[in-house]
């Protein structure tokens, strides 16, 4: 029998696919084939195998996040996510996909989500259909979102076009972490919206690694800098984040823990899609719990973080026991 590797661990970072047909299915394989995925076979989701994959290490529950590009389909995607929350509420929490091209969409899909749903929090493409987070456009979104002090999980696009040959999501997903919260710090976002908690997927992406450079020169004369965001202010807000660990081990933790503190990391797997295997999310966790520059509590607290973040998650955890 394989040891379990933690005891009761929240994944902040894990995927579904709604139910397809297997017209959907081939359709979306042909595409990532267009984006240069070598993936042997259609990537396919299913509850019970997602199940079987958190017994096996020892993960209490995942926040499912799924955010189609089409509208129709996100709406569709966020219902069967409740659904699922409904039917395992001590075994999934919810994070809503909110369309983030069109603001009064998103506001919409905001309020249903919260007040239908009950979606535990939120979750936004960096790049979606095009529109970056930083847009000016998504104000109304970011006030609504400020007025409910709502939980936000930042992912970019993983399913974007190749990059010299390779899927964008090997390397160029932490690329666009970076340029969309640099934007976004640049445009006052976090100073306008501060009840908002943010959660960077991949641990930030390239973000903590490129942060040192963007407080020694991000307030030279030579940049662009209209809301005149301080160097302070740079630095509070990248300590503000929370970031998730998947598939960044070990050596992501460095530059995270150099740009923030330990106790800014939740643990993320990034389940259910086809850039993780069992096999790769073992191995990052693995390096988690045996990474040298945290302690063992420290590695323990990042498995249960995400309890103070969700807490109608948290309480339908403990209301199982």
């Amino acid at each position: 029998m394989k040891e379990v590797l933690v005891n009761q661990w929240i994944d902040v970072h894990a995927h579904f696919y709604p139910p397809e047909t297997e017209e959907e299915i081939h359709a979306r394989w042909e595409a990532m084939k267009k984006g240069c995925w070598t993936s042997p076979a259609a990537p396919r989701w299913s509850p019970e195998s997602t199940l079987a994959y958190m017994d096996s290490a020892g993960i209490a529950m995942q926040m499912l996040s799924n955010i189609p590009k089409m509208r129709d389909k996100l709406r569709v995607s966020n219902d069967y996510a409740a659904a699922l929350v409904e039917k395992y509420p001590n075994r999934f929490g919810f994070l809503a996909a909110i369309p983030t091209d069109d603001p009064s969409s998103a506001i919409d899909e905001i309020r249903r989500a919260s007040d239908d749903l009950r979606a535990d929090g939120f979750a936004m493409t960096f790049r979606y259909n095009d529109v970056y987070l930083s847009d000016e456009r998504l104000e109304p979104v970011w006030e609504e979102l400020d007025r409910r002090h709502a939980v936000v999980f930042g992912h970019p696009d993983a399913y974007a076009g190749g990059v010299m040959g390779r899927p964008c999501a090997l390397m160029e997903v932490a690329f666009e972490t970076a340029r969309t919260v640099t934007d976004m710090i640049y445009a006052g976002t976090f100073r306008k919206y501060p009840n908002v908690t943010m959660i960077l997927a991949h641990c930030g992406g390239a973000l903590p690694a490129l942060s040192g450079r963007l407080l020694l020169l991000g307030n030279e004369d030579w940049i662009p800098n209209p809301h005149q965001v301080t160097t302070d202010e740079m630095r509070k807000y990248l300590q503000r984040f929370f970031l998730d660990t998947a598939g960044v081990c070990p050596t992501g933790l460095a530059p995270a823990l150099t740009m923030t503190t330990p106790d800014r990391l939740v643990y993320g797997s990034d389940c259910g899609v086809p850039c993780s295997t069992d096999r790769t999310m073992n191995a990052n966790l693995k390096a988690l719990l045996e990474y040298p520059g945290l302690t063992r509590e420290q590695v323990q607290q990042i498995g249960r973080r995400a309890l103070d973040l969700f807490p109608a998650a948290a309480k339908r955890l403990q209301q199982s026991r």
